[in-house]
């Protein structure tokens, strides 16, 4: 096994990644970077691209990237941290949606906040270990005693290094009001509005440069009222917010959707005021063409999960359909409960391989497949300055190593990382600072953490 990359000078703050094995840089000029690129890491911005046959035009310290290839962080659209403590349960193992959830809820209603700590902490890593440097976290439980699970997530995102878009999630219908969450995990309408302006207020950051950014997330049209959804569209205009929510996951949503409010999901969208570019949605499978055309014309992103749909036997997002009609679609990795994992490299596999499968290769090159985890999912979160490695984009991206036995015989770089199955970066930068080194989370006690989480999940599950 050959070496990692490693630094051939040991000072100054411009640092040029020089010579790639492969580089992707999802920008949409398709500049030539052959030769790497040069980042200020004081800064935390990439300063310039470096092509064939060209040297930076000033560096201070290089990193050999020879064996390695280069491509920016991904970008996760939709995750459930919490779930790392649910991964692999028996009796839900099999299930469909609607029972997955059933089955679970009453487990998840038990979380506390050193459980989610552990669960947190253990999402973060394993995304930033495969590569993954922004993540959009779904969090809509708020058990008694979990009243701050956002301010807890805002610790360990900081902590590890991550950028991400942390959503105030919520759920105001419960069983006897006709949901499906029971009534333990719901909270009422003042009180989530009222800790939705707290956390935007002491938390969300609109800079570029933003590590953290909250957004608002009721659940799903399963799992709240009509006017709190109408009431977080009205609260995200004030404070200039993105807004989120699962949408069209299921036939059993649908028909949910029709017997409750005698509309369809999109019709439902519409009609409390969240049918706008302010909104991405998770999953967006069960869409008919007028429903495609209306999200595209809004500017609706939309998050593919392609494992977690198949997994759940959900169905397939129509993600050529919606990005020919306008729609920004991402890749999201979804709840590590119905994935069961928290790794972006292999969502872009197999996002690619869903959509050949209902498009062909030809429409779905590997490069697009990429794509659609940087800077598609960028554009679903509204985030300009990640996905993309050009100069002025924050310096967030990934090296990755292809001398595993996956790889032996490969040949294209790039195509390699996703044909061949890349699970694990060696290296990531975030902001201008490593956060993955030879293959380890900076400063992260894995054993630890490891030891925590297999104490707390058995806890959970009682």
């Amino acid at each position: 096994m050959t070496p990692s990359p490693r630094h051939t000078e040991s000072s100054g703050s411009l640092l040029w990644i020089k010579d790639p094995d492969g580089i992707h840089t999802s920008a949409p000029d398709g500049a030539d970077a052959s030769r790497g690129l040069v980042v200020d890491t004081e800064a935390g911005v990439i300063t310039e691209v470096v092509g064939a046959g060209q040297e930076p035009t000033r560096y201070d310290v290089s990193l050999a990237a020879g064996g390695s290839v280069l491509l920016p962080g991904l970008v996760n659209t939709h995750h459930h941290f919490y779930q790392t403590l649910t991964r692999a349960w028996a009796p839900v193992a099999d299930a469909e949606l609607f029972p997955w959830l059933v089955g679970l809820y009453p487990v998840w209603a038990r979380l506390t906040p050193q459980a989610l700590e552990s669960a947190v902490t253990v999402a973060v890593a394993e995304l930033l270990l495969s590569g993954c440097t922004t993540a959009a976290d779904h969090h809509y439980l708020f058990p008694d005693g979990l009243e701050e699970a956002v301010d807890i997530e805002v610790d360990v995102v900081r902590r590890l290094g991550s950028r991400a878009l942390l959503t105030r999630g919520s759920m105001s219908l419960g069983e006897k009001d006709g949901g499906l969450p029971p009534q333990s995990t719901v909270q009422d309408h003042d009180t989530i509005l009222e800790d939705s302006r707290r956390v935007v207020d002491r938390y969300h950051e609109r800079g570029e440069d933003a590590q953290i950014r909250i957004g608002l997330a009721p659940c799903s049209p399963f799992s709240v009222t009509r006017e709190l959804m109408r009431d977080s569209a009205l609260l995200a205009e004030e404070l200039d917010v993105r807004l989120h929510t699962h949408l069209a996951e299921t036939i059993d949503e649908e028909d949910f959707c029709r017997e409750r409010f005698g509309l369809r999901t999109v019709d439902y969208l519409e009609s409390v005021g969240w049918l706008s570019d302010r909104t991405w949605l998770g999953h967006g499978i069960h869409l008919d063409n007028g429903e495609v055309a209306r999200l595209g014309a809004a500017g609706t992103g939309v998050a593919h999960c392609p494992t977690s749909n198949m997994r759940l036997g959900s169905g397939t997002c129509r993600v050529l359909d919606l990005e020919e009609a306008g729609a920004p679609v991402g890749l999201g990795v979804d709840g590590s409960a119905s994935n069961d994992g928290s790794n972006m490299i292999e969502e872009v596999r197999a996002a690619m391989n869903l959509q050949r499968l209902a498009r062909g290769p030809a429409n779905v090159p590997v490069r697009r497949a990429i794509d659609w985890g940087t800077r598609g999912s960028a554009a679903v979160l509204g985030w300009d300055s990640i996905g993309v490695l050009r100069p002025g984009a924050q310096a967030d991206f990934a090296l990755y190593r292809r001398d595993e036995l996956r790889f032996a015989g490969s040949h294209d770089p790039v195509a390699s990382l996703v044909l061949c199955g890349a699970h694990q970066a060696d290296r990531v930068m975030v902001g201008g600072t490593w956060v993955v080194e030879d293959g380890a989370v900076v400063g992260l006690d894995l054993e630890r953490v490891l030891a925590t989480q297999r104490e707390e999940a058995a806890r959970l599950i009682g």
